[in-house]
């Protein structure tokens, strides 16, 4: 995400929506309201926002998006609906004003959703000028794949029905080992756990799938059957990208399930689309990341793209850091046999929206759409923390070795060239 994120709110009076926009302030996303979609369509030309929330009290849905769509173009405006004005085109409808950290998490998930649409387009741009073709997301014909695990009870079965008849494929599981067994067995799109009586099932299951990479990424929501004692920022940094409570109706929850589970399906299918060309000649070899020409081809097209949705974007560069243990492994080659596994885990710890590049043979680059420095020295540092956690092999009878990164890193200025933000990015790299 862009470093402090702005939301534009679109609501006759502050009734409903003036402590969400209180608690949003608190969590750093900035809040500005607009009383009009007149005023709201101005507030998107003058300034740069990064989603809306419309409360549809006393206006038209369908035509207040149309208007904030237009206005926002060409950058994509994730656009969170409270109320039950139905066949609007929002992105998400909630029938009541979410809990702030729940409204923060859902409008930064819709808004990297847009960006990771952006950027295929782009790359099949980048891709098409060197002549090969990024075909299109293949989101495959099965329907959505739905896990609930939780005791059978009246509300959570008629939510699990609303799933079903929305054409979704559920799978119950009554407790965590047979929810385990399922997501070890087979794909899921989203996963429901149940808060009944306790809640310590549920979380141990958020748990278990957060210290999973398979897993990590699918959609988690908690289903509460009355008031909880846990709060619901706790429940969020568990890793609950949603948490429906007790008086949500049922057919809202699922749609609400719907909505991520079809985000997380494109997101995979994007992901699939842009690695299926890893094995092209534009590509390097070893790694299957972007050589360092097609990452210069790219950078410039992302930079105009940029530039015209007014975002931020940074450039990161990671160095093998100069250690012993890497200076012996160089000299026996056991480094470049551990090349193609650490340009694997790079391609596999960015995000689908993140351009991996291979700039020379212990050098990589990353560009981050939508990011300000901090936030991408902080992706940086965790892919370079991640790696340093593996080790690699040096040959027979010769202790493993580990491979730690030099980190520099350069948010792109006004007018600033790429090449030039490249090469900011490389100075600030650590001297040898």
């Amino acid at each position: 995400m862009d470093s402090d994120p702005r939301v534009l709110v679109v609501a006759v009076d502050d009734a409903l929506i003036g402590p969400l926009c209180e608690g949003l302030d608190q969590l750093g996303w900035s809040t500005m309201t607009a009383r009009t979609p007149d005023a709201a369509v101005q507030a998107l030309k003058d300034l740069t926002i990064d989603a809306a929330i419309v409360e549809s009290r006393g206006l038209e849905g369908r035509a207040v998006m149309t208007q904030l769509r237009e206005a926002a173009a060409p950058r994509y405006l994730p656009i969170l609906m409270i109320g039950n004005d139905g066949g609007n085109d929002a992105d998400l409808t909630m029938s009541s004003a979410p809990h702030p950290a729940q409204a923060a998490l859902r409008l930064e998930q819709l808004t990297r959703a847009g960006i990771a649409e952006e950027e295929f387009r782009l790359r099949q741009a980048t891709f098409a000028a060197h002549g090969v073709t990024l075909h299109a997301p293949d989101l495959g014909e099965t329907p959505l794949q739905i896990l609930t695990a939780g005791a059978a009870d009246r509300r959570f079965l008629a939510m699990s029905n609303a799933l079903s008849a929305a054409g979704a494929e559920v799978v119950a599981a009554p407790t965590p080992y047979t929810a385990f067994d399922y997501l070890h067995e087979r794909a899921f799109d989203a996963a429901v756990l149940w808060g009944g009586q306790e809640h310590a099932p549920a979380l141990s299951i958020a748990s278990g799938m957060k210290r999973n990479t398979r897993l990590y990424h699918i959609p988690l929501v908690l289903y509460l059957r009355g008031a909880t004692e846990v709060g619901l920022a706790d429940l969020f940094r568990r890793g609950f990208a949603d948490v429906a409570a007790a008086e949500t109706p049922e057919d809202e929850t699922a749609e609400r399930v719907l909505a991520l589970a079809r985000n997380h399906r494109r997101r995979q299918a994007i992901r699939r689309a842009l690695d299926s060309v890893r094995g092209s000649d534009l590509m390097d070899p070893a790694t299957g990341l972007f050589t360092r020409d097609l990452f210069a081809s790219h950078l410039a097209r992302l930079a105009e793209g940029a530039r015209s949705r007014n975002r931020a974007l940074s450039v990161c560069v990671l160095r093998v850091a100069e250690r012993e243990p890497v200076v012996h492994a160089r000299g026996g080659g056991w480094l470049d046999r551990a090349m193609p596994q650490i340009g694997a885990m790079v391609s596999r710890l960015v995000r689908v929206e993140d351009t991996a590049a291979r700039l020379g043979p212990e050098l990589f680059a990353l560009v981050l759409p939508a990011t300000g420095a901090g936030a991408a020295r902080m992706a940086a540092e965790r892919i370079s923390a991640v790696i340093a956690c593996t080790a690699f092999d040096a040959g027979k009878d010769r202790s493993p070795f580990v491979v730690e990164f030099d980190v520099g890193v350069a948010e792109m200025r006004d007018g600033e060239t790429p090449a030039a933000v490249l090469e900011r990015a490389s100075a600030d790299l650590p001297k040898a």
